[in-house]
């Protein structure tokens, strides 16, 4: 665990306070959120709701349609993801507009999930764009899980299967290590097993419920 320096975290009208955690590409993210949860911990996942958002029958995805084609659609009327994700990593302007459809609707979703949360401490806020889409300001604490670039690609190459190229353009449009760096107030390191990242989630979750 480390990060900026950190006041103590008094609970002032006993808020529930908002922790965003974000990541590369490939960096753990939904292994530490999963962590997270098992310690009861309410998590709010813009992965989960993005999917969601493009189920069959739901309003994004018809204006994704509209937008990209009916070619992106698979026969059973679900989303060929593995096609759209072609298109958009190919082309920055095909990219942000499907952000510009997607975006918002997360975020109004994540915020309309934070509002129902009850009795809880902290929740946790799976953002993987946090730095990318601007939205430092919409959580109390940010914690970036942190590991090597080679790390990623090689969990991309056994996860998904992509290739050098696909690899590539997904990295570079992403916020670069660094500047990931500079926003957090926590970072989890995970670079090794997984004992040793269960060590450093649970010594932030003793402090987040001080």
């Amino acid at each position: 665990m480390g990060g900026h320096p950190h006041p103590h975290l008094s609970r002032m009208n006993k808020l529930t306070l908002k922790v965003g955690l974000t990541g590369g590409i490939a960096s753990g993210k939904t292994t530490v959120s999963n962590l997270f949860a098992k310690l009861g911990v309410p998590v709010i996942d813009a992965d989960v709701i993005a999917h969601k958002l493009v189920e069959p029958g739901q309003p994004a995805l018809d204006t994704i349609v509209q937008t990209f084609g009916p070619t992106i659609i698979n026969n059973d009327k679900t989303l060929n993801r593995a096609k759209l994700r072609a298109f958009v990593f190919a082309d920055d302007s095909k990219r942000q507009r499907l952000e510009a459809i997607l975006h918002p609707r997360i975020k109004k979703t994540m915020q309309d999930q934070v509002a129902q949360i009850q009795n809880s401490p902290y929740c946790l806020l799976c953002i993987p764009l946090l730095l990318e889409t601007q939205q430092m300001d919409t959580v109390d604490r940010i914690i970036v899980i942190d590991c090597p670039v080679h790390l990623q690609r090689q969990r991309l190459v056994e996860r998904n299967g992509l290739t050098y190229n696909q690899i590539e353009k997904i990295i570079k449009v992403q916020a670069n290590r660094d500047a990931r760096l500079a926003i957090a107030n926590e970072i989890i390191y995970n670079n090794s097993d997984l004992e040793h990242l269960q060590q450093q989630i649970l010594a932030l979750h003793q402090w987040y419920t001080q």
